[in-house]
């Protein structure tokens, strides 16, 4: 039989007249239950269905999935561990793709949800279930709360996981440290003292796939705006690194990095940025008179 998730259907981006919020429908919530019931003895399929629909129509996406996931916790067990084992469990298989999944993949948003909140007290399931989410949808979110509840550990599961064969995973690593990602809790820690992260991004920066090789772009676009003496003085060591890597590829994989990173304060007239970015290959276009 099929995991609910393959009849799950959503549109490939957000349509006119609708809101990203509307995938997480009552429909939605009818097929979570299909893929927990299994797992968790004693369900009441029908319960949760019933609390965790209600009021749906006047919550945003986030508020949606917290919603679900608060109805979802008065069904699992008590004990966190099994808790989360129950939903790593529902989960299904992974889904190998990178691109083209559109917003389908917002079916497993209730469940990041429900993983975030087990950060104090269930760590090492947690970030079991962290990974296990990633494959599926992306764990950037629920992270978040391990690397503030215990950093050391965290930092060392993210650093075995540059190695990963899973791009999701290797994504995960370079995401889930962003000091300002969008719709994601802050992270001080790495906004005072970019240097853990960046040491993450230094075993990722030439990884194979643009799907992990744009997010540590992105995120050295997150440091530049609090730290960016700290993020030129890396480009231009990538940047003279990329000249004595072999083969073409190598190189300008290294470049299109460098200027993706730097994209925002070049526009705003940063002459260091405009500076690096000529040197990553980037072309002026001359104005029309």
């Amino acid at each position: 039989m099929d995991h609910p998730y393959r009849r799950f259907s959503a549109p490939a981006s957000i349509e006119t007249g609708s809101r990203l919020a509307d995938v997480l429908s009552p429909r939605a919530v009818r097929l979570i239950a299909e893929s927990m019931q299994p797992h968790l003895p004693g369900f009441n399929r029908a319960a949760f269905i019933r609390q965790a629909a209600a009021g749906l129509d006047d919550l945003g996406l986030t508020q949606r999935a917290a919603h679900i996931a608060d109805a979802l916790r008065t069904q699992a067990p008590n004990e966190p561990t099994a808790a989360l084992g129950a939903v790593v469990a529902a989960l299904g298989p992974p889904v190998p793709a990178t691109e083209g999944i559109g917003l389908k993949k917002f079916f497993y948003l209730p469940h990041s949800a429900f993983v975030a909140g087990f950060a104090d007290t269930a760590h090492a399931a947690g970030l079991n279930a962290c990974y296990a989410i990633t494959q599926r949808f992306t764990a950037e979110w629920c992270i978040r709360p391990y690397i503030v509840a215990q950093p050391k550990p965290t930092l060392a599961a993210l650093r075995q996981w540059t190695g990963d064969r899973d791009p999701h995973v290797r994504r995960l690593v370079s995401e889930s440290t962003r000091p300002r990602l969008p719709w994601g809790t802050r992270l001080t820690q790495f906004v005072d003292n970019p240097d853990p992260a960046l040491a993450l991004l230094e075993k990722l920066k030439d990884d194979p796939e643009l799907y992990v090789r744009r997010s540590v772009a992105n995120h050295l676009g997150d440091v530049a705006k609090d730290h960016p003496l700290r993020v030129y003085d890396l480009c231009e060591r990538w940047l003279d690194e990329a000249d004595r890597l072999r083969g073409n590829t190598h190189r300008e994989n290294r470049r299109w990095i460098v200027r993706h990173a730097l994209r925002h304060p070049w526009k705003k007239g940063d002459p260091t940025a405009k500076r690096l970015r000529l040197a990553a290959g980037h072309v002026e276009r001359k104005s029309s008179k």
